[in-house]
């Protein structure tokens, strides 16, 4: 633009002395005149070229000003697009009935011997079966992800469980004990949003397939889980039989096999901490150690839908009942067991746990087999001790190992065309089997815990919902039948012997113990993954 004005400007000048040429017939006045003119229009180019030449400058300024805005703000983006924030929602309504072993009114605790009789007696009434028609919870889960650097990275998750109607855990839930920390954000209690997850992965250490993690572990529903509670991705490193929220470390490498069958793989060494005692004093009696796990979890191979994992750990020193999240019940934990608390705190000894699963896609059934096997290396204090014997003073504690085992299998059949699975689960536990599964979701009784025999069916059923917005998104309903079928009493219990329900009822009476002989559960969900 102001090239074409200085053009103008050049030319109206040349032009002058034609211009005087073609005027030569009229006056000097004339001429005069339209000089004049010609001076004013050139003034008035000039005066129009500055101010131009001003705008141009006040938007060059401009145009900088917003180059270095929108620098800043991609600063800002790019920081803001390191944190990564999804979640989920769900609302359950649980309807749970048992049949315990001794009907209402059955006389329970021994007292003693009827010389008369020679026959035991009892003071005391059985209350019973149980029963809760309907419980409601809701649970909300926000995770978090950040990168620090290419190869450092946070995951984070935070969740509330709540029962409605309650600020505090309903009364029979959590395998009959109080929170604690291997159950806490996984049994309802208040509407506080405690930390579930937080750990940090160092990835890719010396530019090899290693990593490391440290932090509150990701060891809650392992797989074959997520297949009944429709995620369809691996959402934790152990399978199913470790589900027990805890504090460790890790260090993996990971592999290819090097054909598309197996396709890849991954081995973590895995170190906890279940329990810590604190400060001790070098003359206390009856110390406790800390209890610790330790172990590996080696996903042999993983190609599609085709997935196989070993586990193998050990806990050392493993409690006979956890630290409480209530300082009151820990007080009452401390009291001698004949007024009312749970006895003192002791180490046990050492449990060994070895688990497998394998799963797999046809067409479209999903299906896994999985198994597992606990020994127990007790120390003097005893596990599964027979607690009847050892009132009447007939036994002590049992020092000798117990091994148990349990089988677990389940298929899915997905009709995609409507949006619907159907799905089937079943597993058995022996006598002395040990499942770690405080953090379990079956609200009352971990069915992965059972002595017996547990039988679940399910449906998921996609809601149409519209167009997703997240890539996370997705909501549907879960309606569910789960039956325990008890041949053993306890669940989450090493410390008293599992007594058989059909032959050893007299031990039971003699505890004031009424176990549950079988029970229906049945659950419908509504949940929203955002």
């Amino acid at each position: 633009m102001v090239k074409k004005f200085s053009m103008l400007a050049l030319a109206g000048l040349i032009a002058l002395p034609a211009m005087a040429s073609a005027s030569a017939g009229k006056t000097p006045q004339d001429l005069t005149s339209r000089i004049d003119q010609l001076s004013r229009e050139l003034d008035a180019l000039k005066a129009q070229l500055a101010k131009q030449n001003e705008t141009i400058t006040e938007y060059g300024d401009t145009v900088d000003d917003m180059s270095d805005m929108l620098d800043e703000k991609s600063e800002s983006w790019d920081l803001a697009a390191r944190f990564k924030f999804y979640g989920d929602f769900r609302a359950r309504m649980d309807s749970y009935h048992a049949d315990t072993l001794f009907s209402a009114g059955t006389p329970l605790r021994m007292t003693g011997i009827n010389p008369a009789t020679g026959m035991p007696t009892f003071a005391g009434v059985s209350q019973g079966d149980q029963n809760n028609d309907t419980l409601f919870t809701n649970r909300f889960r926000l995770n978090m992800r950040v990168k620090a650097t290419e190869n450092v990275e946070f995951k984070g998750r935070l969740a509330m469980y709540k029962a409605w109607g309650m600020q505090t855990t309903p009364k029979g839930l959590g395998n009959g004990y109080p929170i604690f920390d291997g159950s806490v954000t996984r049994q309802p209690s208040d509407s506080a949003l405690y930390v579930d997850r937080a750990f940090v992965n160092w990835n890719n250490i010396g530019g090899m397939p290693i990593w490391f993690s440290i932090g509150r572990r990701p060891t809650t529903d392992g797989p074959p889980a997520q297949l009944r509670m429709g995620s369809d991705s691996r959402m934790a490193t152990p399978i199913e039989y470790m589900d027990y929220p805890f504090d460790g470390i890790s260090l993996g490498y990971a592999y290819a096999w090097g054909n598309d069958m197996l396709g890849t793989g991954r081995i973590r060494f895995c170190y906890g901490r279940g329990f810590e005692d604190g400060l001790q004093f070098d003359n206390e009696a009856n110390k406790l150690n800390d209890t610790d796990f330790a172990g590996f979890s080696w996903d042999v191979f993983k190609s599609g839908h085709r997935f196989m994992n070993i586990q193998i750990f050990e806990v050392f020193n493993l409690f006979n009942y956890p630290n409480f999240q209530s300082d009151l019940v820990n007080f009452g934990a401390t009291r001698p067991q004949d007024q009312g608390g749970y006895g003192p705190q002791k180490n046990l000894g050492n449990v060994y746990h070895t688990s497998a699963v394998y799963m797999d896609k046809f067409a479209d059934l999903n299906y896994f087999l999985a198994g597992g096997w606990s020994h127990t290396d007790p120390n003097g204090n005893g596990f599964f001790n027979d607690f009847a014997a050892m009132q009447q003073g007939s036994a002590g504690p049992n020092t000798g190992s117990e091994d148990g085992y349990s089988v677990y299998a389940g298929i899915r059949y997905d009709i995609d065309s409507i949006g619907l699975k159907l799905g089937a689960e079943y597993n058995y536990g022996s006598q002395y089997w040990i499942a770690f599964t405080p953090g379990h979701d079956d609200v009352y009784q971990s069915k992965l815990a059972t002595r017996g025999n547990a039988y679940e069916l399910y449906l998921i059923y996609d809601l149409p919902t519209g167009e997703t917005i997240s890539k996370y998104a997705k909501t549907f309903i879960r309606l569910g039948w789960q039956y325990y079928d008890y041949n053993y009493s306890g669940g989450f219990d090493w410390t008293m012997k599992p007594y058989d329900l059909d032959d050893e009822q007299q031990s039971l009476q003699a505890l004031g113990i009424n176990p549950v002989e079988s029970a229906n559960q049945f659950y419908l969900t509504f949940e929203a993954y955002f």
